[in-house]
């Protein structure tokens, strides 16, 4: 299992079409990509798991991802979650 934190910089934090983006990144990995903020995680790859945690501007999320592909999921949403929020 990977894993790493991350500050929303995006002044809308993460709302529906971010949100919408990151479920199409996670979907490109076989590996179990969660999502959590303040004691609550949600599945990347569901778009309800990541609106329900209302992360805001400058909220920090971990993002955790565990499987056989973990590597290349964990740099792909490192990448998306830097480029996109």
């Amino acid at each position: 299992m990977k894993e790493f934190t991350y500050v929303i910089t995006d002044t809308e934090g993460i709302h529906a079409r971010p949100a919408g983006e990151l479920v199409k990144a996670a979907k490109n990995y076989s590996s179990t990509i969660k999502i959590a903020k303040d004691g609550k995680s949600g599945d990347c790859k569901k778009i309800f798991g990541i609106m329900g945690l209302g992360v805001k501007n400058g909220n920090e999320v971990t993002i955790t991802v565990e499987g056989e592909d973990e590597e290349a999921a964990f740099e792909g949403i490192m990448k998306f979650m830097q480029e996109n929020l």
